[in-house]
């Protein structure tokens, strides 16, 4: 008898999902889903608000990420004012955006992803969290919670507040840079550095004996996405957009921003409210591509900071032959790469005697009726793209969000964890929970995605043919 298992909410992510598994007759995997099951609304109740407040309301989207949203927005309408910021501003804004990769990284790794990995996959799920982490490792839980302190610290100095700070202005940021402000967040680096390096190591010893799961966590011959430098080197806040496939070969470089439109297509599904990019040139659902850590460090020749170089070059080596990490299991390793670069890049710029001058942000009125801003989110990369009437007032919005970039991979990797360690004739809670972490591997940031609503009990429900529920698995 074919059955269904609805995995109800997905568990160690952000925001609400649920996963459907279709069983065959034979227990076998037939299909595999991922749901976001709340309603995207961004997109439209912004339509007729002053195109200045869109930085500070579309930073609502999340609380994790805000600083994300209020970079790429405050890109787009710098569009719109047709103006260069200063490069002091620019710098500032930099810093910012690196204190959110590390803060957003070390809450993927740490918190959400490590009770996998150091506690198991078939844990008991009452133990399987940062609290069974804590018990296990206390020094790395220490860790965790102190390297994302850090981050969020710099970005509450910079912006008054830790969350939805509103200090990045269009032109640029709106006050300049105290000597004092700047010798509070250097004197931050030296120990979230140590840190990084220090979990880097570790993790290093961990990627031998999860070889399996690295053949089976989303492991797909997908184009990678990101934006890069004129160069080629790794890019987080600006720069020209590249598209790699599984080969390595590049199949679009340098794409200016502004030019999204050309290579980036967007499908929608009845089963999820979140949508579907694809590469355009090759249709859809076959142009399938991934955003995020993986995709940055694929496509990047160098990170430019010594400890991150060396970091990237151990990274590349994970791969047996030419071309591009394939396996989704990698994030993993990518995201601390990338706080290493990180807080080495955030003392570069901050030592810098320039970001202490006071010219920090372009005026002027809008002189574009259409702007792009494109800049790199923790999870990937992050597109802001409005229309404005002669009022200055929004007529229209489309966001592209990281977590949406990687929909079809992770719609795929479900399928392929689920094909490898999925026995519906003999099911167990850690079958189910690989299915989750190939997600978690991905970080989605749900409430990005969509507009968040209600909560989900924490359930996992078996339904027969019919729809009945035949046995459901606690996950609480």
């Amino acid at each position: 008898m074919s059955r269904t298992i609805a995995i109800e909410p997905v568990t160690r992510i952000e925001g609400h999902a649920r996963i459907t598994l279709q069983l065959g007759d034979g227990g076998e995997v037939e299909d595999a889903r991922f749901h976001l099951t709340q309603f995207r609304g961004f997109e439209k109740f912004c339509e007729g608000r002053p195109y200045r407040e869109m930085p500070a309301l579309t930073a609502r989207t999340c609380g994790i990420c805000p600083v994300s949203h209020l970079l790429a927005s405050n890109k787009a309408c710098d569009h719109l004012l047709s103006v260069s910021i200063p490069p002091t501003g620019e710098h500032l804004r930099r810093i910012m955006n690196l204190a959110q990769f590390t803060q957003s990284h070390a809450l993927s790794f740490f918190h959400l992803s490590s009770p996998d990995l150091l506690l198991g996959w078939d844990a008991d799920p009452a133990t399987r969290n940062i609290f069974g982490v804590m018990r296990q490792d206390p020094a790395l839980a220490r860790d965790g919670i102190r390297l994302r302190q850090i981050g969020q610290s710099i970005i509450e100095t910079l912006g008054g507040k830790k969350i939805h700070p509103t200090w990045v202005v269009p032109g640029g940021v709106n006050e300049p840079l105290t000597l004092e402000k700047r010798d509070a967040m250097l004197k931050l680096l030296p120990e979230g550095l140590e840190i990084a390096r220090r979990t880097y190591d570790f993790f290093k010893t961990l990627v031998p004996k999860f070889k399996d799961e690295a053949t089976h966590f989303g492991s797909l011959p997908t184009m990678f996405l990101s934006l890069v430098t004129p160069q080629g080197n790794f890019e987080h806040y600006d720069g020209l957009l590249r598209i790699k496939d599984a080969k390595g070969r590049l199949v679009e470089d340098m794409v200016p921003p502004e030019d999204y439109e050309r290579v980036i297509g967007e499908a929608v599904e009845d089963f999820s409210y979140m949508k579907f990019p694809y590469y355009k040139p090759q249709g859809y659902p076959k142009g399938i591509y991934r955003v995020g850590p993986l995709a940055r460090l694929n496509n990047a020749q160098a990170c430019g900071t010594p400890y991150a170089d060396v970091a990237l070059a151990e990274f590349h080596m994970l791969q047996e032959e030419s071309g591009p990490i394939a396996s989704s299991f990698h994030y993993h390793y990518a995201r601390l790469v990338e706080i290493i670069h990180a807080l080495e890049m955030m003392e570069r710029l901050l030592k810098d005697p320039t970001i202490l001058d006071h010219r920090v942000r372009a005026r002027a009125r809008s002189n574009r009726d259409e702007g792009i801003g494109v800049s790199e989110a923790p999870r990937g990369t992050l597109i802001h793209h409005y229309r404005i009437d002669e009022e200055g007032l929004i007529t229209w919005v489309n966001l592209i969000i990281a977590t949406g970039h990687n929909n079809l991979a992770m719609n795929q990797s479900i399928r392929q964890v689920a094909d490898a360690y999925v026995d519906g004739n003999n099911l167990q809670e850690g079958m189910l929970n690989r299915v989750e972490a190939v997600i978690r591997c991905f970080d989605p940031c749900l409430s990005c995605a969509s507009h968040a609503f209600g909560q989900m009990p924490l359930r996992i429900e078996l339904k027969d043919a019919a729809g009945r529920v035949v046995d459901t698995l606690s996950r609480s």
